[in-house]
């Protein structure tokens, strides 16, 4: 059977494509400049690495979690704090449209690790696509991307044959807030920099308020917050126990007891489950349009006034 994707109107079909995330409850979606992303990313996790004919790479980003999550304990919040898994349907649920519609050889770029490398190299970076879409900017909490409005949110990306214009990079950081520049000014530290717990955050900004710099400790924060290593670390440690105690209790102590009802039921406690960084950051959680109450009360504020 032969396609017929390169007989479409581009502009409407991009229209079109992006209507479809907002339908399916993106916030924002965008399309990021492929030559960009081929420069930028390194070799292997560039987008034609995984698809070799790829010819536009389409992120979503979807809002975090609820105004009332930020008030919940550290421990509760690592079960339920992610929101990722609504963006990762949502562009699953793209590439079927794109072929349907149409006709282009279209994939969910999956936002899983490269099994040649291991537990910390992405097959590839969404968060590189939903940066050069325009999507979120570079934040001073360990990069993760901010948006003026939406503050913090989760993406996934589709990788399409169909040619779609891109769009631009954001224009301006939001971050640091003006809080949080004064806060910089008066203690040398910001919000993200104070209260995460393992104090991997550091960074610099300018008297204009803008970043300068932003160190990022990942092996710290990886070490408390993402578990891909713990399941073969309790076994090594059961198997050089001295005592039968001592293996049972890295089998079956506390630790271990968690770790396996987690596995069990697909929990997403497993990794990149520390939240605190955005708990005290004030475009995260107090941008106009950060959560559902404040989405809603700018929806119900708008119909009032027109």
């Amino acid at each position: 059977m032969a396609s017929v994707f390169k007989d479409v109107d581009t502009v409407d079909a991009k229209a079109q494509i992006l209507a479809y995330a907002k339908r399916k409850g993106a916030l924002v979606a965008g399309v990021a400049d492929l030559e960009a992303l081929e420069r930028i990313a390194p070799k292997g996790h560039r987008p034609t690495d995984l698809m070799p004919n790829v010819k536009s790479v389409i992120s979503v980003g979807v809002g975090g979690q609820t105004q009332g999550a930020w008030g919940v304990s550290a421990k509760a919040l690592t079960f339920f704090g992610s929101t990722e898994g609504m963006a990762y349907r949502i562009a699953y649920g793209m590439a079927f449209f794109i072929e349907n519609k149409f006709r282009a050889p279209s994939i969910y770029c999956p936002p899983d690790l490269d099994p040649e490398l291991g537990a910390r190299y992405p097959l590839q970076s969404v968060k590189l696509h939903a940066e050069v879409a325009g999507l979120g900017a570079r934040s001073l909490a360990g990069d993760i991307l901010l948006h003026p409005e939406f503050g913090y949110m989760y993406f996934g990306s589709v990788f399409t044959e169909l040619e779609l214009e891109p769009d631009p990079p954001m224009a301006e950081n939001p971050c640091p807030a003006p809080s949080c520049v004064a806060m910089y000014k008066s203690v040398g530290r910001t919000p993200c920099m104070k209260f995460c717990p393992v104090q991997c955050l550091d960074g610099e900004i300018d008297d204009d308020g803008n970043q300068v710099s932003m160190d990022y400790n990942a092996a710290a924060c990886a070490e408390m917050s993402q578990q891909y290593e713990a399941v073969p670390q309790m076994i090594a440690d059961a198997v050089a126990a001295d005592n039968p105690a001592d293996r049972d209790d890295a089998l079956f102590g506390a630790a271990g007891k968690i770790l396996w009802y987690k596995m069990s039921v697909g929990s997403g406690g497993l990794l990149a489950q520390c939240f605190e960084c955005m708990r005290v950051c004030p475009i995260a959680t107090k941008s106009e349009l950060a959560d559902p109450i404040r989405r809603a009360t700018a929806k119900l504020d708008a119909e009032d006034a027109s």
